[in-house]
C-alpha cells in the first residue's frame, strides 16, 4: 500500500511546523511529538509506515528511539528516516546500524523530503507486492502438499502408529498406508524370537515367507523387476506391483518404501520397550507387594510372640504370689524371688517398644517402595 500515515520527532517545534508546511498539500496523515519518550508511546497506537526522527534530543536521542523500535516485534517493521543538522559518513554509518532506512540532513529542501517520501512509498508498494508473491508461493507449496496423496498417506500414517502399541495393529496400519500408496505388500515382523507375518491380501504365501527367510540378512535394498524388498533388523517390507513404466514414480515411491520402512522400525523399538517396561513395573509390584506380606507376617509374628511371653511371665507372677508365701522362706529370700520376676516381666514389657520400632523401621520401607511404584508407573 501506497504511504499514508508519517510520525514525525523532534524536540524543536519549530522544525515540526516545517515539516507540516512541507507536508500538507500531500495525502498524509501526519502525527508530530516533541520526545524520543513520546515517539514510542504513540507509535503502536498510531502505526505510522515512516517516521521522521531527529538525532539530536535530550534525555534519549535518535539512535536510542530507533534502536528500542527495531527491538519491538510490533514496529520493527516501520521505515525510520533519520532527521539530522549533521550528515557525515559516521553519522550515517552510526544510523545505519541501528537499522534505520534512510537519511536527511537539515536544513532540507521542500523538493528533498517530498522526494525522498514519494520514494519511500514507492519501495512500500513495492514490498507490498512482493509480500503478496511470497504469500502466494506459499499458499501454492502447501496446497500442493495438502493434495498430495502419497504425502498425505505418509503423514497420516506416521501421526496414526504414535498410539499404536501391538505388532498386528501396526502391521495393519502399514498395510493400509502402502495400499493408500497402490502399493500391494507383505510383511514380516521378526520381535523376541517370533516371526510374524501380514500382507494386503490378507496371508503370506508360502515362496513369501521364504523369500524374506533367505534375503532379510543380505542387504537393505532388493529390487527385481516390479518387486522390491526392504530390509530392517526387526521388519521386512515386500512390493509386489512397483510401476516399471514410470521411473520417475518408480524412484519416488522407493524412497517413500524406504522411510515408511525406517518410521516402522522405530515405532517396533517402541513397542518392545513399552513391553519391557510394563514387564518390569509388573515385576516390581509383585515384590513390593511380597515384601510387604513378609512384612506384615514378620510383625505379627513378633508381637504375637511378646504377648505370649508376657502373658507366661503374668501368670508365674501370679503362681509366685501365691505359693511363696506358704514355702517357709525368710524375707530376703522372698525379696529375691520377687526382684528376678519382675526384672524378667520388665525384660517382656521391654521387647514391646522394640516391635514398635521394627513396625516403624518396616512401615518407612513400605513407603519407600510405594515410592517406587508410583515412579515405575510413570
Amino acid at each position: 500500500m501506497a504511504l499514508q500515515r508519517i510520525l514525525a520527532v523532534d524536540d524543536e517545534p519549530f522544525n515540526l511546523e516545517i515539516i507540516e508546511e512541507i507536508l500538507e498539500d500531500l495525502d498524509f496523515e501526519l502525527k508530530t511529538v516533541e520526545s524520543g519518550k513520546a515517539c514510542l508511546g504513540v507509535v503502536e497506537e498510531f502505526d505510522p509506515q515512516v517516521i521522521l526522527l531527529d538525532v539530536s534530543m535530550p534525555k534519549m536521542n535518535g539512535y536510542e528511539v530507533c534502536k528500542a523500535i527495531k527491538a519491538n516485534p510490533n514496529t520493527q517493521h516501520i521505515i525510520v528516516m533519520f532527521v539530522s543538522a549533521r550528515g557525515s559518513v559516521e553519522e550515517r554509518m552510526e544510523g545505519y546500524s541501528v537499522g534505520a532506512e534512510d537519511y536527511i540532513v537539515k536544513p532540507f529542501g521542500q523538493g528533498e523530503l517530498k522526494a525522498k517520501l514519494q520514494h519511500l512509498s514507492q519501495m512500500l508498494k513495492e514490498k507490498d507486492v512482493l509480500a503478496q508473491q511470497v504469500e502466494d508461493a506459499t499458499s501454492t507449496a502447501f496446497s500442493a502438499m495438502a493434495n498430495s496423496s502419497e504425502m498425505g498417506q505418509i503423514v497420516n500414517y506416521i501421526e496414526q502408529i504414535g498410539e499404536i502399541d501391538s505388532i498386528p495393529r501396526l502391521a495393519a496400519a502399514l498395510c493400509q498406508c502402502l495400499k493408500g500408496l497402490g502399493l500391494n505388500c507383505n510383511v514380516e515382523v521378526r520381535l523376541e524370537g517370533q516371526k510374524h507375518h501380514f500382507a494386503t491380501t490378507g496371508i503370506c504365501s508360502p515362496i513369501v515367507i521364504e523369500l524374506f527367510e533367505i534375503l532379510h540378512t543380505k542387504g537393505r535394498l532388493h529390487e527385481f523387476t516390479n518387486r522390491i524388498l526392504v530390509n530392517y533388523p526387526w521388519l521386512s517390507i515386500l512390493i509386489l506391483n512397483m510401476p516399471s513404466d514410470d521411473q520417475e514414480k518408480h524412484g519416488r515411491l522407493r524412497d517413500h518404501i524406504c522411510f515408511i520402512a525406517s518410521v516402522t522400525e522405530q515405532q517396533l523399538l517402541a513397542i518392545l520397550t513399552k513391553r519391557k517396561l510394563t514387564q518390569q513395573r509388573e515385576d516390581l509390584e509383585a515384590a513390593i507387594t511380597m515384601v510387604q506380606g513378609k512384612f506384615k507376617s514378620m510383625i505379627s509374628l513378633l508381637d504375637k510372640n511378646r504377648q505370649e511371653n508376657e502373658k507366661v511371665f503374668r501368670v508365674l507372677q501370679e503362681l509366685f504370689e501365691e505359693r511363696i508365701p506358704t514355702m517357709g522362706l525368710d524375707e530376703d529370700q522372698e525379696q529375691f524371688i520377687y526382684q528376678n520376676v519382675d526384672k524378667a516381666i520388665q525384660s517382656s514389657v521391654a521387647r514391646e517398644a522394640s516391635v514398635h520400632e521394627v513396625r516403624a523401621a518396616f512401615h518407612d520401607i513400605e513407603e519407600d517402595l510405594k515410592v517406587l511404584s508410583r515412579r515405575a508407573e510413570r
